[in-house]
């Protein structure tokens, strides 16, 4: 990064929105907002964001909760807490507190920033990222802020290149050949293609920079119109179109690749499914998500744990783990593992298997259970010989079974099961 980049980066702010439950994970949110989910062995969602506005030289970040908060808010305070304010750096945490209406929570995206307006004014900054915080990537904000500048645009946002037929399930844009956004299009049946490649189409990552004193104004209009539903997507993003410069910035040309052959890495693990099978792409023997990379590390809270432990090495009782990944303080005692992969202090005992499976923290699986294509919540008691993955039909009885055949376990399920059996 150089001085003057430097300086554009000390004069910016990342605003990240946190509040969305994420109901498509299903019981996975009962307890925490989607931002809050684990993913990776040992980070949160929401750890993504916040580490590429730090790697990308972002010193000034808030983050806006509202949605069972509990599990995020612990979770920043304790991983996100080395800025020094002495420094002006600082992460702070914005719950939905009325702080403007007393029976008003954020009612939307945009809103959720308007309700902090005069928290922003005190960060005395001149760009404001705003950025969701529940998808997978890696991306260096600083390349999209200065094109943001250089094209002097009202807005600039994030977008990804899908493929024509894939598009209708997002919202698009319409661009010319300078990536400037003529139309904006929300699920459209007919996505348009681009100037240079009719075949694809770019998709809103909901990743947006500002000036921030042109946001405020929008803001504060958008607040006083009674028809708004006061949201970034919906609101606000189309009438820039519409009245001033919206400018495209494409993903490819920021995002942070796990090798010079590797394709640009992006995920919404907003489903079960899609949950399941971005972890275990992290067991390949060459994943597209580099979380080895120490040039772009991904920050996070780190329990201070032993070394994941394997013990007995009998035939069918040995404590081994074959294309997985296995974090500190597991203790891996006469269980066979394959393609799987493990969250801090996961405990598995004799006897037992488990085969692409995603286990969050604090899991115990007792002997003899056999678990194939599962998700298993944190902290959840496995019982002694209890199999799944193997009877769809069983499985559905007692637990939730995804439409990729994915068995999501959570302890509220194992205990209704031991009540009715």
């Amino acid at each position: 990064m150089t001085n003057s980049d430097s300086r554009l980066m000390n004069r910016t702010m990342a605003f990240v929105l946190a509040g969305g439950r994420g109901s498509r994970l299903k019981e996975l949110t009962d307890r925490r907002v989607k931002p809050a989910v684990y993913f990776g062995g040992k980070t949160r969602i929401v750890d993504f964001a916040l580490s590429n506005a730090l790697n990308s030289g972002i010193r000034k970040m808030a983050i806006a909760t509202q949605y069972k908060a509990h599990s995020l808010i612990r979770h920043c305070q304790r991983g996100w807490s080395f800025f020094r304010a002495e420094r002006n750096e600082f992460l702070d945490i914005l719950p939905a507190s009325q702080r403007m209406d007393e029976a008003m929570w954020y009612r939307g995206t945009a809103d959720a920033v308007t309700q902090n307006i005069d928290i922003v004014d005190s960060y005395d900054v001149d760009y404001v990222v705003i950025l969701a915080g529940d998808h997978i990537y890696k991306m260096d904000y600083e390349k999209m802020v200065r094109h943001h500048v250089e094209a002097g645009a009202d807005v600039t946002i994030g977008c990804l290149t899908v493929p024509r037929e894939e598009a209708s399930a997002f919202g698009v844009m319409a661009i010319d050949e300078n990536d400037v956004i003529t139309s904006f299009l929300e699920k459209p049946k007919d996505p348009p293609g681009t100037p240079d490649n009719p075949n694809v189409t770019l998709a809103s990552m909901g990743i947006y920079v500002f000036r921030w004193d042109f946001l405020r104004d929008l803001l504060t209009r958008d607040a006083e119109d009674s028809n708004s539903s006061h949201d970034f997507g919906n609101d606000l993003i189309p009438d820039i179109v519409k009245n001033g410069k919206a400018q495209a910035h494409r993903f490819e040309k920021s995002c942070v690749r796990a090798g010079p052959d590797k394709p640009a890495y992006w995920r919404d693990v907003g489903t079960v499914d899609a949950f399941w099978k971005a972890n275990l792409d992290l067991t390949n023997f060459s994943p597209d998500l580099d979380l080895w990379d120490t040039d772009w590390p991904i920050w996070t809270y780190s329990e201070s744990v032993p070394p994941a432990k394997f013990i007995h090495d009998e035939e069918k009782r040995r404590g081994s783990a074959v294309s997985s990944l296995v974090s500190g303080g597991c203790i891996i005692s006469g269980t066979e593992i394959r393609e799987s992969l493990l969250f801090t202090q996961v405990h598995t005992n004799s006897f037992s298997s488990l085969d692409r499976a995603v286990v969050l923290p604090y899991a115990y699986i007792a002997r003899h259970a056999r678990l194939s294509r599962v998700v298993i919540d944190r902290g959840v008691h496995i019982p002694e010989g209890l199999i799944v993955g193997e009877d769809p039909e069983e499985d559905a009885k007692w637990f939730r079974v995804s439409e990729g055949g994915v068995t999501l376990i959570t302890q509220a399920m194992l205990d209704r099961r031991a009540a009715e059996t």
